[in-house]
């Protein structure tokens, strides 16, 4: 049974959710010959300010801002 951990930043929607569940699920079963109804997806939501790329927080990083405010309201005010 795969068990499946995804980290990524907070606020994607619940259609994208389900989009990326879907795909991963049907990976898992041509793949690794998983029974569908077994593989299991946990997302863990991030904040900007606990993850860094390259020794810069995400939420410091000019060069992810564009992606950042998309995703997590808070860093678009």
């Amino acid at each position: 049974m795969p068990n499946i951990t995804v980290q990524l930043l907070a606020g994607r929607d619940i259609n994208q959710r389900r989009a990326f569940v879907q795909d991963v699920t049907n990976s898992a079963v041509l793949t690794l010959g998983a029974r569908r109804g077994d593989v299991r997806i946990v997302f863990e939501e991030i904040t900007p300010d606990i993850v860094a790329n390259g020794g810069v927080l995400a939420s410091e990083d000019e060069s992810r801002a564009e992606v950042v405010s998309r995703f997590v309201p808070e860093a678009s005010s």
